[in-house]
């Protein structure tokens, strides 16, 4: 299965491929850049977005947390969009088990991208929530969906596939410290 199958698939069909993904070990989302491609928008939203994005993932050594966050690129490349310099980051988050989140019964046996973590709960990214699994004999492939918490999961149209790309070359900081609660893997 490549991002091009996963793109020509309905919604319903990306949705019983998240449910029926494999576990993914944390160890090799560390450090590491990942290419991502938007799946399951009409395509009128798509043009008001994007299709392509990067994910990076960072294992903090002080806490021992891992993080990530978001990279806008430029329209249909992974090439990352600059802004004095350095990467448009956005979208921090904190990889944590499913079962840290009742919006994570999406995908129970995945990795769960809690944005609430380390963003205020006035930003509007905070109540979202991405399910994460392994996509069986795909040599790798992620699929990920976007659901809203707000006191029950809200399924969203959006979901996305991701694939390894290079190793991270520098960790962005996080936009508040890292909770001392926090659940991560």
């Amino acid at each position: 299965m490549t991002p091009a199958d996963l793109r020509a698939l309905p919604p319903r069909e990306l949705r019983a491929l998240l449910a029926a993904g494999e576990p993914i070990d944390p160890r090799t989302l560390e450090d590491r850049v990942f290419h991502g491609t938007s799946l399951g928008l009409p395509r009128l939203l798509e043009r008001l977005t994007w299709t392509t994005f990067v994910k990076a993932f960072h294992r903090d050594p002080a806490s021992g947390a891992l993080r990530g966050w978001n990279v806008r690129t430029e329209p249909g490349t992974w090439t990352p969009q600059l802004r004095r310099g350095r990467p448009r980051a956005f979208g921090h988050f904190l990889v944590t088990s499913p079962g840290a989140c009742p919006s994570g019964a999406a995908a129970p046996r995945g990795l769960l991208l809690d944005y609430g973590a380390l963003n205020p709960a006035w930003h509007p990214l905070a109540r979202l929530r991405d399910p994460l699994v392994t996509l069986p004999d795909s040599g790798g492939l992620l699929l990920g969906s976007t659901i809203l918490a707000l006191g029950a999961r809200l399924a969203t149209p959006s979901y996305f596939c991701l694939q390894a790309g290079p190793a991270l070359e520098a960790p962005e900081a996080p936009p508040r410290a890292l909770p001392a609660h926090a659940l991560s893997v």
